[in-house]
């Protein structure tokens, strides 16, 4: 049984507003086919486990991973699917490895966002008989979440949208991404309204891709390659289910996860440890709350740190330097996608958004609305 975890490659596709070139097959097997080129490995010989990340409702079919069983190489073998976020793939490959079961597990998500409506799927999120027929979905939700934390905390929408300039310009230096740009905050906060006080801006694009990486035991992982990237520490939670249970602007889940991992990998105080963070805002504002709950930066003092500059590629501790995804990551791959640009920044291969010394990382994925569940990976090199 080992005591450590690596990941040994990782891929991923170009991101699209909408791949029409591919099915979502032949789009997974874009990113799977790379990392087995990149770490010199073979399907089935020697892969012995395979994860997949998917949703039945976004892929329009029941089991979502029907459609990717011969690409992933789960024909006449393992291959498991996870329905939440990419990060908790990669929780549940880790504790296959952990338990002895498994060496070398295939890891890999995709949505093609672009073939059903955002709104529709979401909405099926929320509780049938009191708040689905209500209309709710994700952003109507995450307009009730931004509201209660810019109250609570004195903060403006100007917070929010230097969020978003900051993650965009980030985006340009990063060839996956595919909404990047120069925008000020100007241009956020006059670009048109969905719910209040949520612009277009402020929300990641309808996305198609897919993301794989390739996690291994220790003495795997050393055979595998020279460069490997330690899992040092991962945790989830849950919160409540209903959006009235909690307070909003509160970070429950993201805490208890954040406080896991830390414990796992021995950081007692992640402001002096980390070196870097990859974190999912689906909104420009969850940028600033999951900085918080994740230990960060002190509550509601998020917006003056990324304010600062400390946030920027060049700062003391940059925040989506990939661009985050608002520069356009696919739902359900979000996760796996933090995770990958965090392995890119330990290995010294993100190219042009590079942050020089980077030495420990954290990635954070969450599912459900307003952050319901949240997953935490602490990585280092």
């Amino acid at each position: 049984m080992t005591e450590r975890v690596a990941i040994v490659g990782v891929a991923q596709t170009r991101f699209a507003p909408k791949r029409v070139d591919v099915n979502y097959g032949e789009m997974a097997y874009e990113a799977i086919s790379q990392v087995l080129r990149d770490t010199g490995l073979t399907l089935p010989g020697d892969v012995d486990n395979a994860i997949s990340c998917s949703h039945d409702i976004w892929d329009g079919q029941t089991i979502s991973n029907i459609g990717i069983t011969d690409v992933i190489g789960g024909h006449l073998r393992s291959e498991e699917k996870m329905a939440l976020d990419g990060t908790t793939a990669v929780y549940y490959g880790m504790v296959g490895i952990l338990s002895g079961e498994y060496n070398c597990t295939l890891i890999m998500a995709h949505t093609k966002m672009s073939q059903t409506n955002r709104n529709i799927v979401n909405n099926v999120a929320f509780d049938p008989i009191y708040t689905r027929m209500l209309g709710f979905d994700y952003t109507s939700a995450a307009a009730l979440q931004a509201r209660r934390y810019l109250y609570k905390y004195g903060l403006t929408r100007e917070d929010t949208a230097r969020v978003v300039v900051k993650n965009l310009a980030n985006a340009r230096h990063n060839p996956s991404a595919h909404q990047v740009g120069v925008v000020t905050i100007e241009d956020v906060l006059s670009s048109p309204a969905v719910a209040t006080p949520i612009h277009r801006l402020d929300i990641a694009p309808d996305t198609d891709g897919a993301v794989a990486i390739i996690i291994a035991s220790e003495e795997r992982a050393r055979q595998i390659t020279d460069k490997p990237v330690w899992v040092l520490g991962i945790g989830s939670c849950y919160d409540a289910h209903y959006l009235g249970d909690r307070d909003l602007a509160n970070t429950f889940a993201l805490e208890k996860a954040a406080g896991r991992a830390y414990a796992m990998a021995g950081i007692k105080n992640p402001r002096r440890a980390v070196d870097l963070a990859e974190v999912g805002e689906e909104f420009s504002y969850q940028e600033l709350l999951w900085m918080e709950g994740l230990g960060l930066c002190e509550r509601g003092e998020a917006a003056k740190v990324v304010a600062s500059g400390a946030t920027a590629i060049g700062g003391k501790l940059p925040v989506n330097a990939s661009g985050g995804l608002l520069s356009g990551v696919p739902i359900n791959v979000a996760g796996l996608n933090r995770v990958a640009e965090a392995v890119l920044q330990l290995r010294g291969e993100a190219g042009e958004r590079q942050v020089r010394g980077a030495k420990i990382a954290v990635a954070q994925g969450h599912s459900g609305f307003c952050g319901q569940h949240q997953c935490v990976v602490v990585l280092g090199n």
